[in-house]
């Protein structure tokens, strides 16, 4: 069987959930071999091998920390010289999709970015992806090279796959351009305790129904009793009721959660571009006119204020 090389996303050794969900899809198209790069990279092998992994390609080195992709592109191109894999995967980040795009362009082979799904093709893996705003679903394969595909968060469920992961050293040299541009500095954001947005299965947002920043706490409410992410539509960002790395739409964050829960918002096409692609979808919303009603699986037609502390309640009442 054909190898897949599988890019790894983790933080000192811990890997991080998309990378999981890459392991499975690897498994429908050939034998997954995970390539971890950075401090901590040995580490991974065990989770790696309860998911899948066959080999891990690791290599530490400081240039993956104290410089921006660049030497990441170098390690996934000396693995792909090394393997001659039937596809990359990578997680679908801002990070991903540009580390994606760099190899594609070094290896000379098509790119799809954003996929949705995978499975074997008599030519190679076909990926779907969810295009022009999710209104349409496409299925896709690359006819040059060595496909190269970004996969979006929560696009399959994580299988646990136990195999004996043997780690090697990835023999890497650093190209010229590696160390172009440095990092200077790092500041750690706030945890908050919730999952990362991308990354939630379940999210909570808010937008211009919101009515204010003192608002947003009846939202964050509900998001905790569900333990759900919390996002913003556009409107509610640009007026400065929550931060701009909590925006979802086309230009903020895409989501692909189990569960959406949209309070407060109309249904543009800009935020439906960024959630789209949920798999349940429920709306709150006292316009029943509004335009997220015609893509939802649920929609409660009334006052925000009302609704969704009575649901918060309820959640909380069940849970205890």
């Amino acid at each position: 069987m054909a190898e897949v090389l599988v890019y790894v996303d983790h933080v000192d050794g811990a890997v991080r959930k998309p990378t999981l969900e890459l392991l499975t899809l690897a498994r429908r198209i050939g034998e997954p071999v995970a390539v971890a790069l950075g401090a901590g990279a040995a580490d991974t092998a065990a989770v790696l091998g309860e998911h899948g992994a066959t080999r891990v390609l690791a290599h530490e080195a400081a240039e993956y920390a104290d410089y921006l992709v660049v030497p990441k592109v170098d390690a996934l191109q000396a693995a792909v010289a090394e393997v001659s894999p039937a596809a990359v995967l990578v997680p679908s980040s801002a990070e991903g999709k540009e580390i994606a795009a760099r190899l594609a362009l070094r290896i000379g082979s098509g790119i799809i970015t954003d996929a949705v799904d995978l499975e074997a093709g008599d030519e190679g893996p076909v990926a779907t992806q969810s295009v022009f705003a999710a209104s349409f679903t496409t299925k896709s394969r690359i006819s040059k090279g060595t496909p190269v595909i970004t996969v979006k968060p929560n696009s399959a469920a994580v299988e646990a796959a136990p195999a004996d992961a043997a780690v090697s050293e990835l023999s890497v040299t650093f190209s010229a351009q590696a160390t172009g541009t440095k990092v200077t500095g790092r500041t750690p954001r706030e945890s908050t305790g919730r999952p990362e947005l991308t990354e939630a299965a379940i999210v909570v947002s808010g937008g211009r129904g919101v009515n204010g920043s003192e608002n947003f706490a009846i939202i964050e409410a509900l998001a905790d009793s569900l333990g759900a992410a919390v996002g913003a539509s556009r409107a509610a960002v640009d007026a400065g009721w929550y931060p701009h790395t909590n925006q979802v739409g086309q230009t903020g964050k895409s989501v692909s959660p189990q569960l959406y829960i949209a309070n407060g918002i109309s249904g543009a096409i800009q935020h439906r571009a960024g959630m789209q692609t949920s798999k349940t979808i429920v709306a709150v919303n006292k316009d029943a006119e509004a335009p997220i009603f015609d893509l939802v699986d649920y929609g409660v037609v009334g006052d925000l204020f009302d609704v969704v502390p009575a649901l918060t309640q309820e959640i909380n009442t069940r849970k205890g």
